[in-house]
């Protein structure tokens, strides 16, 4: 009898668990990252491909290397308003010639939005009005090869939309 109750007993405490416990990272809308795509500086209408493009961090030494086409993801930080990218034409030729580094700067503010208890938290992104993408030049100047960015879309919450233009 003292069996068949700590059965009982045990069998209503494991119902309680509920079984979607786990985050389905193919269902569940996660923290999205920037969309830049790059265009023609002549005809800003049409997408233009780069190609030996390299994108690096201040923390980071080795850098993200794109294969040619036209848009690009780039993460924002979520512990953080601002994050600065050097993005280096050339950097994956070998070897590196004609190498040409300018420097964007994305300050955004953050908005974090509770999920689920399994999937935790997630970090939208609104950029700034006034100052959302810097661009300038390295240091030592080797020349601007991006010559404008375009605040398309404020509000970050996906990644099926264009955020930000350059054109070069």
């Amino acid at each position: 009898m003292k069996k068949i109750i700590f059965l009982l007993i045990l069998s209503f405490s494991f119902s309680a668990c509920e079984k979607d416990d786990i985050c389905d990272a193919n269902t569940t809308e996660t923290t999205p990252k920037l969309v830049i795509e790059f265009y023609d500086f002549i005809n800003p209408t049409v997408p233009k491909s780069v190609s030996n493009l390299v994108i690096k961090t201040d923390a980071v030494e080795k850098g993200i290397s794109y294969s040619p086409g036209s848009k690009i993801l780039v993460p924002l930080k979520i512990n953080a308003d601002s994050v600065t990218y050097r993005f280096i034409q050339n950097g994956a030729t070998n070897p590196l010639t004609n190498v040409n580094v300018d420097i964007i700067t994305i300050n955004y503010k953050r908005i974090n939005t509770y999920v689920s208890r399994a999937c935790g938290f997630k970090t939208t992104f609104e950029l700034n009005p006034t100052n959302g993408v810097v661009l300038s030049d390295a240091t030592p100047a080797d020349n601007l090869w991006m010559r404008e960015t375009q605040i398309k879309v404020f509000q970050i919450n996906n990644e099926t939309e264009i955020h930000v233009k350059i054109l070069f």
